[in-house]
C-alpha cells in the first residue's frame, strides 16, 4: 500500500445523507407535511450557506440558524431547536453508502484512516457510532471544531499535524465534492480522489490524482496499488 494515511470526508462519501428524509421526518414533529416544493426553497437558502461556510464568510452556527430562519418565524420555535431536531433525524436515517464497508475492511490494517468533514460534531459522532464505523478511523476532524472549512488548506494542515506530520506525498484525501475535498486536497499538496457517483461536471482547473463512480472501484484501485 502506498499509502501511509487515507481522510475520507463523510457526508455522500462514506454516509448516505438523504436532507429530504430528515427534514419530512423532522417537520411530522412539528405537525408539518413539507413537501418538494418546501424542499427546493430550503435548498435555496440553505445552498448559498455552504457556500459562504467553505468560504469562511459565515460560522457553522449562523449557517445552522439562517437556514432554519424562516421556519422559526413561522412555527415560532427557536432556530437552535429547528437544527437540533434536523440533525437528530438525520443521525437515525443514516446509514453507510454501498461499498463503505468492505473497502475499509479491506483497508484496514494497511494504511492509517481518517474523516475530514465540513460536517457539524454532533452528527458526525453519533453517526460513527450507530453504523459500528468508529473503529475504523483513528481521526475524526470537523470543520466546526477547528474553526476553518474545506477547502482551507489550514484543516488539511491541523489533520496531518494530528497524524504526526507524515510525508503528504503519502496521503490521500478521498471526498464527492470537488469544491471542498479536491480543491482542498490539491491545496494541503495531497493525492486526491474524487468520488463521483452523479456524474457531475468537474471544474475546469481541478485535476484530481484520480476519479471513481463507486466506493467499489476505489477499492480495487487501492488494493491493486
Amino acid at each position: 500500500m502506498k499509502w501511509d494515511w487515507i481522510f475520507f470526508d463523510a457526508d455522500e462519501t462514506l454516509f448516505t445523507f438523504d436532507s429530504f428524509g430528515g427534514l419530512q421526518r423532522m417537520f411530522l414533529d412539528y405537525s408539518v407535511t413539507f413537501t418538494a416544493e418546501d424542499f427546493q426553497d430550503y435548498q435555496a437558502i440553505n445552498k448559498p450557506l455552504w457556500v459562504d461556510y467553505q468560504n469562511g464568510a459565515i460560522t457553522s452556527i449562523q449557517l445552522q440558524h439562517q437556514r432554519f430562519q424562516d421556519w422559526s418565524d413561522r412555527l415560532s420555535v427557536p432556530a437552535g431547536d429547528l437544527n437540533a431536531a434536523f440533525l437528530n433525524a438525520m443521525a437515525e436515517i443514516c446509514a453507510p453508502l454501498p461499498g463503505a464497508l468492505s473497502l475499509l475492511n479491506a483497508l484496514k490494517g494497511q494504511a492509517k484512516l481518517g474523516i475530514i468533514t465540513n460536517g457539524f460534531t454532533a452528527l458526525q459522532e453519533i453517526r460513527l457510532e450507530r453504523t459500528g464505523l468508529r473503529d475504523y478511523f483513528e481521526l475524526l476532524i470537523v470543520s466546526e471544531e477547528v474553526g476553518v472549512a474545506k477547502p482551507d488548506a489550514r484543516i488539511f494542515d491541523y489533520a496531518l499535524a494530528q497524524a504526526g506530520n507524515p510525508d503528504r506525498s503519502r496521503v490521500l484525501m478521498v471526498g464527492d465534492t470537488a469544491e471542498s475535498d479536491i480543491r482542498g486536497g490539491i491545496n494541503a499538496g495531497l493525492s486526491t480522489c474524487w468520488l463521483n457517483a452523479h456524474h457531475h461536471e468537474l471544474p475546469a482547473d481541478l485535476r484530481p490524482t484520480w476519479t471513481v463512480t463507486s466506493l467499489s472501484e476505489l477499492e480495487s484501485l487501492l488494493c491493486k496499488h
